[in-house]
């Protein structure tokens, strides 16, 4: 048996190449009205002093102005905050209310010391109402103090790559050594939108919870306006200090496609978020690659989930997919994993998908005579005066898979 798998693992050496993927827009130029149609290039102006705009399926970063450029972020820190206490904390603990966290200066929630609440309503008064007070009690309850928690928070910002953020507080009121990006927020706003729990927080327009001190309940009003004045809006987290001045992270929803944006000391956010996430929508659409189990030509194996992505129209053409399957002798292996789809777009890989085996096909001998594909060469290729993007799509997806389009 291992001499068959192996002399079959020499045979899928020979299939390993670069599918390049040679796709053309449909730019005839008979065709005046869909050149007319063509999103614009440019981004729009705005009076950001940084910004920055996501896609969160990929995580792709679609545009950046100063991105990289350390700033103050204000209470865009709640979202750090926000997630970190996620993670580390149970939703359903009761948190008691410090001194230290009660008489907090700024946005307050006004919890009163001593009173308790839980985790979860005290990070919808967070993310709602910008609650300092709530920063604090959160810190305090999950990291055990102010200082434990910002190490949590800069460890967190470590792991995902964070290289131009530091954090001292939970709440973001100014202090030294305390700053994040443009870049690195729509990175955390990416990463922390795919947790549910926080997805459904920001994205809450209204939310009560019980009060100890009254007779009435808490009514937390989310300050973030997106949520009524842009279509789809779903997030995330406005913020303001005397040195950060506005600063804003917003999400919106269109289709399958969630896109953010990041704009740091920016006097006119509420319309600047709006143009970046129509630039967004209009100039890169989400679109699928591949789905998942779709079988592979030449190989037994499946896809194990699918991959889409957020292309420019001038680069779905360079999109190129290259077949990396896996050491028979690998644990892996013998988990069921074949092997990896990488997607690549000039010369950096912008995903990819694991493929795992098809066992009926796998259990049959390969076909004699059967067709390999060169290495190295391209399997497919349309040019714009005979396919539209969208037949030269399924096309090359139909070289490579048993079913391909839809």
């Amino acid at each position: 048996m291992l001499l068959f798998l192996a002399r079959r693992f020499n045979i899928y050496r020979l299939y390993v190449l670069s599918i390049c993927l040679t796709i053309a827009a449909a730019l005839s130029a008979s065709s005046a009205a869909g050149a007319a149609a063509r999103p614009s290039e440019k981004p729009p102006a705005n009076q950001a002093k940084a910004a920055a705009l996501a896609d969160v399926a990929s995580g792709r970063i679609l545009y950046s102005q100063h991105g990289d450029e350390p700033m103050k972020i204000a209470s865009l820190t709640k979202i750090m905050t926000a997630i970190v206490a996620i993670e580390h904390g149970n939703l359903e603990d009761k948190v008691k209310v410090s001194k230290r966290a009660a008489g907090k200066e700024g946005s307050s929630l006004y919890l009163k010391a001593g009173e308790t609440i839980t985790l979860r309503n005290a990070l919808y008064g967070l993310m709602l109402r910008s609650g300092n007070d709530a920063a604090i009690a959160i810190a305090e309850h999950v990291g055990g103090s102010v200082e434990g928690f910002a190490f949590l928070m800069n460890k967190k910002a470590e792991e995902l790559g964070l290289e131009n953020s530091h954090f001292m507080n939970p709440h973001g009121l100014d202090e030294p050594g305390h700053h994040s990006s443009a870049n690195d927020l729509a990175k955390l706003a990416v990463y922390a939108l795919r947790n549910p729990e926080f997805k459904k927080i920001v994205g809450t327009q209204v939310r009560s919870a019980p009060n100890p001190n009254d007779s009435w309940d808490y009514k937390w009003v989310n300050k973030n306006k997106m949520l009524q004045m842009y279509e789809g809006a779903d997030g995330v987290k406005t913020g303001y200090t005397k040195q950060a001045l506005r600063t804003l992270v917003s999400s919106a929803t269109r289709g399958d496609q969630q896109l953010v944006a990041v704009t740091l000391n920016d006097r006119d956010d509420w319309k600047d978020h709006a143009s970046l996430l129509d630039y967004g929508f209009a100039r890169f659409p989400l679109v699928r690659v591949v789905g998942a189990g779709e079988p592979l030509k030449e190989y037994p194996f499946e896809t194990a989930e699918g991959f889409a992505y957020p292309f420019a129209q001038e680069e779905r053409e360079r999109l190129e997919i290259r077949l990396v399957p896996l050491n028979p002798e690998s644990v892996q292996y013998r988990l069921g994993y074949r092997g990896q789809l990488k997607f690549m777009l000039d010369g950096r890989q912008v995903g990819g998908v694991p493929l795992v085996a098809d066992a009926e096909r796998e259990a049959s001998p390969p076909k004699s005579g059967q067709a390999q594909p060169q290495a190295d060469r391209p399997s497919v290729a349309a040019t714009a005066s005979q396919r539209t993007f969208g037949t030269a799509f399924q096309t090359v997806l139909k070289a490579l898979l048993l079913q391909g389009g839809e």
